[in-house]
């Protein structure tokens, strides 16, 4: 394990130079940014962001639901899965730090909505249930134990079986038809608007979980579903020769109707996915060429002078609340991938530590001036302030510290967590004939699908039209 890079050689990386004074509104006049030129200053600006963000949750409190951030529409402005997201950064960021502060509230959070079967599919989520949503509960629980989250008491679910009953949910063959030669659907239920279109995030969520699955067990049958997975969404164009990654299409045209959105965690979770493939199949030529053109591909449409910046709509700031979360996700499996697809480290980490530091140079707003927005390249905060802008800058800073924390274990090289290659048998199929769906049928609740109007100005609707 190589040591953290001195004060001298981060300076040399983190090229852009903190303002001595910032002009803020109201009566704050001037204040620093959070600093990042050492272990000890990316620590303690992880720990201000960490206790920033969990201002967003109120799970914890008396009459709140634990585990969820407020809503969903109209109730809050997030969405289940984002919970499910925010937990993945609370993990990696006692995995890069060190501090447990936050560890008893994340396990609460992360079993309480596990649901009556223990597979991610609570009944009160069920009118926007998609199979990403469910993927990203998977893939924090995954993390889990990957870094050896403390495993939850006896008589609760494992963090492991968890991400097993999801993978096995999302295997089943209720979940996989015909329709566009494979591929799962974005939502599960077939009563919900959505059930007619196969997306990029649902079956990259699925890739993601078969890959580290297959390298934490040394399973083959969870290796080939994730490669099966990947040839589909390549043979169906979701991913082209370029690799650019488009959001989904409808299986009433046989997915020819592509909408060619392009979202910065779709490529992350895919390139985290195909670094798992490569570790398992210890360096197949394959794979490590997939990670160079998808990781090239990142870089090029996702990173604008080596900052994150999100193509669909951060130009004319026409982020849903789900995009503002996305540049978090890069950040964190970009940072993942170069500890278990090394050959990467050289071309990722000096491009990420640049892009952290126009995270924090734009972490100026009121009441403290520290407050993030979401234009990190801006150089100037935008006023856009949430969870997910949050999120993205705490992922950004604590990753930094990848040097100094372990790689993902395997069940083989210390991994703690129990798993259940039975875990959710038990789980509602959802087998009932489905109806029609027609056009009027297709919808926006869950995670995102957009469609684009007017490509110039990279505006964004929900899906939904009126019957």
């Amino acid at each position: 394990m190589s040591s953290f890079p001195t004060n001298a050689i981060m300076a040399s990386r983190l090229s852009r130079v903190l303002p001595a004074a910032l002009l803020l509104t109201g009566d704050l006049v001037s204040a620093q940014t959070y600093k990042i030129d050492s272990a000890d200053d990316i620590i303690s600006a992880s720990k201000s962001l960490a206790q920033n963000v969990m201002t967003y949750y109120h799970g914890n409190e008396s009459g709140q639901t634990p585990g969820i951030l407020p809503g969903p529409p109209p109730a809050g402005d997030y969405y289940w899965w984002e919970g499910g997201a925010l937990w993945g950064a609370m993990i990696d960021y006692w995995h890069y730090t060190g501090d447990t502060s936050y560890n008893d509230l994340v396990s609460q959070a992360m079993l309480w909505q596990v649901g009556p079967n223990q597979d991610y599919m609570p009944p009160n989520v069920t009118a926007s249930l998609g199979n990403d949503d469910q993927g990203f509960w998977g893939m924090s629980a995954m993390l889990a134990a990957e870094v050896n989250f403390p495993d939850p008491p006896s008589g609760q679910p494992q963090w492991l079986s968890l991400a097993q009953a999801v993978f096995n949910t999302q295997a089943d063959p209720g979940r996989h038809d015909d329709t566009c030669g494979g591929g799962l659907r974005w939502q599960i239920p077939f009563s919900n608007n959505g059930y007619d279109y196969k997306n990029s995030i649902a079956n990259g969520c699925f890739f993601n979980l078969g890959a580290r699955l297959a390298r934490y067990l040394d399973n083959q049958t969870y290796a080939d579903w994730a490669e099966k997975t990947w040839d589909w969404v390549q043979s169906v164009g979701l991913m082209d020769s370029e690799y650019r990654i488009y959001d989904g299409a409808h299986v009433e045209t046989n997915c020819t109707d592509i909408n060619k959105a392009q979202f910065s965690y779709n490529n992350a979770v895919y390139l985290l996915g195909a670094a798992y493939m490569y570790n398992y199949t210890d360096g197949d030529s394959k794979w490590e060429d997939r990670i160079t053109g998808l990781l090239d591909a990142t870089i090029r449409d996702f990173f604008h002078d080596n900052v994150a910046y999100e193509i669909a709509c951060e130009q004319q700031m026409t982020c849903t609340t789900d995009m503002l979360s996305f540049k978090g996700y890069v950040h964190r499996w970009m940072t993942t991938m170069t500890q278990i697809a090394p050959f990467t480290k050289d071309k990722v980490i000096p491009l990420l530590q640049q892009s952290a530091q126009a995270a924090v140079n734009q972490c100026t707003g009121p009441p403290d001036g520290k407050t993030c927005g979401f234009q990190w390249s801006s150089g100037t905060f935008d006023d856009s302030v949430g969870a997910g802008q949050t999120m993205n800058v705490l992922g950004a800073v604590s990753s930094l510290l990848v040097d100094q924390a372990k790689p993902p274990v395997t069940n083989a090289t210390g991994g703690t967590s129990a798993g259940n290659f039975n875990a959710g048998s038990d789980s509602d199929s959802f087998t009932n004939t489905p109806t029609p769906i027609t056009t009027g049928d297709r919808a926006g609740a869950g995670i995102l699908t957009a469609l684009v109007l007017g490509c110039a100005l990279g505006t964004f609707t929900w899906m939904s039209t009126g019957a």
